[in-house]
């Protein structure tokens, strides 16, 4: 009795199907789609760094690209890329264009002993698959322009993307955030400074040279999770603690200071212009341009000011830096919008810090500059 009516009921819908097959197409087109968006919204759900490691296992080696003069956020994201490349069959090269001046940014790459690469042309790239770490459209080096990556990891704002992978978070205070989470997101676990990586029962490790840079790197860009740090830097950092070298962090928190950065903060201190709360500093001439953030940093610091900008010339280039505590003022639109008429003039950033450039040649005189910067911070440009 069942199974006659079984029999019926397929009978019946045979002839349905017989009878009315442009449905029947459209149901089966229907049905497919449906699962075609399924697969889709799984895939896009998984974790960033699942899918990071999955695309550096389909590349046989890998350019990863830092911005020009690299800092120890910069750095520390590249060597964690560089660890996760390696452990996928994917081989890394470390590069950069440009020169690593700042005291801080050499001990960085000495303490940890970074194997890295200067390249000045286009051509130099060690492999067609690139990487952009820290920044997210190519520069500094001949041909950059043309330079289509695959991937790009980055907390800076800007349009740039990668063909493949693109993970641009500009609410986090450090890149290296990004790249230690991304190691959570596949397993991976820190290895001690006192322990063999072997002994780490993981698929995924981070040794302890990598969890000190990537830690140096979060504490670097958010003046030690203070300035501009979101919830997801602190995890970052804890994430970390158990294989970070405490002597090695300490060597490269404290490395000798030269004679001509001490110079240039006390030449911005004394040469401060304020008005209100804000404060620019025009510190002359110099040959070490990495001194000029280093001012701005210690310019901040003082009472009652809660927005600096320090101004510096090297090599016909005025070099801007400047930082803020003040919620008024978002310091890298403020930059912006201060060289905005300025041909070949360029700046940015976040909005506690930002920095910028503009060739010595097409500015007017040192004193409108100045009086910009403070009608920028004012936010009247």
């Amino acid at each position: 009795m069942q199974a006659a009516g079984y029999a019926d009921a397929l009978a019946r819908a045979e002839q349905f199907v017989r009878g009315n097959p442009e449905l029947v197409a459209g149901a089966v087109a229907v049905a497919v789609l449906a699962v075609v968006v399924a697969l889709g919204l799984l895939r896009y759900r998984r974790p960033m760094g699942v899918r990071f490691k999955e695309a550096l296992a389909d590349r046989d080696r890998v350019a990863v690209l830092m911005h020009p003069d690299p800092d120890p956020d910069a750095m520390a994201a590249a060597i964690g890329i560089a660890r996760l490349a390696e452990q996928v069959a994917c081989e890394p090269t470390i590069q950069f264009s440009g020169q690593i001046r700042h005291q801080e940014n050499r001990a960085f790459r000495n303490v940890l002993d970074l194997d890295i690469e200067g390249i000045d042309h286009v051509s130099e790239l060690a492999a067609e698959s690139v990487v952009l770490v820290d920044h997210n459209q190519p520069r500094g080096f001949e041909g950059a322009d043309g330079v289509l990556p695959f991937a790009v990891v980055d907390h800076h704002p800007g349009e740039g993307t990668g063909e493949e992978f693109t993970d641009v978070r500009t609410d986090y205070g450090a890149g290296a955030s990004i790249v230690a989470e991304y190691f959570d997101d596949v397993g991976g676990k820190p290895v001690p400074p006192d322990v063999h990586e072997s002994e780490v029962d993981a698929r995924f490790t981070l040794p302890s040279r990598e969890c000190t840079g990537l830690l140096y790197g979060i504490l670097a860009d958010t003046r030690h999770l203070t300035t501009g740090a979101a919830a997801e830097d602190f995890e970052a950092a804890a994430s970390l603690a158990p294989g970070v070298d405490e002597d090695s962090l300490d060597r490269i928190a404290n490395p000798q200071v030269s004679g001509e950065t001490l110079d240039v903060k006390a030449r911005a201190i004394a040469g401060r212009q304020v008005e209100g709360s804000f404060a620019v500093s025009d510190v002359g001439t110099l040959s070490n341009a990495d001194a000029i953030p280093q001012a701005a940093d210690e310019l901040i610091t003082l009472e009652g000011i809660t927005a600096v900008v320090v101004v510096g010339e090297r090599d016909g280039t005025v070099h801007l830096s400047g930082r803020s505590r003040d919620d008024r003022v978002h310091m890298g639109r403020a930059l912006e919008n201060a060289v905005a008429d300025v041909p070949n003039a360029g700046a940015g950033g976040h909005a506690r810090m930002g920095g910028g450039q503009v060739p010595a040649d097409e500015e007017e005189s040192r004193e409108e500059l100045i009086e910009r910067l403070f009608d920028s911070l004012e936010g009247d440009v």
